[in-house]
């Protein structure tokens, strides 16, 4: 009898997996983050609400508003998008949703749905479609490569009505 208490106390039970937590491990509302190069205010990023992943990824969904500054301080550009996300890894940003960029000295604005930022080389681009109007004209297409601020822009299959001059 007592061989078999024996027996049944050394079986070993099954112990349960260990859940992994993938959620966000901060999280913060209504911030305001400065960016600065060479003592130089390069942007400004607002958001409602974000969230910060174990690996460096940053989540904002609720939105994001961002002011683009140029090297004498004056603000150049604006973007804003419904949600975003930062990767770290690649340092690249993805806004989803009303996507809007303004380029305030040229009266530009670009509209999609997503679009990608890449900070290292200050450019933005999409693959999907995308509305660019200034005071004159409205441009039509699908895919994108710009400057972040639109001061350059290429469309990869454009149409619409432009006004050329003679």
């Amino acid at each position: 009898m007592m061989f078999l208490i024996f027996l049944f106390s050394c079986l070993s039970k099954e112990k349960p997996k260990p859940i992994v937590y993938e959620g966000p491990l901060q999280q913060a509302e209504n911030i305001t983050m400065h960016y600065t190069e060479k003592e130089k205010l390069k942007t400004i990023l607002r958001a409602k609400k974000v969230n910060q992943f174990q690996n460096g990824d940053k989540e904002f969904p609720e939105g994001v508003y961002v002011e683009f500054y140029d090297e004498t301080g004056k603000k150049t550009s604006t973007l804003r998008a419904n949600t975003a996300y930062y990767f770290k890894q690649e340092n690249k940003w993805r806004g989803r949703g009303k996507v809007e960029v303004v380029n305030i000295e040229k009266g530009q604005q670009l509209n999609t749905e997503e679009l990608f930022w890449l900070p290292v080389t200050k450019k933005i681009f999409t693959d999907k479609f995308v509305t660019i109007t200034d005071q004159k004209d409205v441009i039509y297409g699908t895919g994108l490569l710009a400057d972040q601020d639109l001061s350059h822009y290429t469309i990869k299959n454009p149409n619409g009505l432009v006004e050329v001059k003679d």
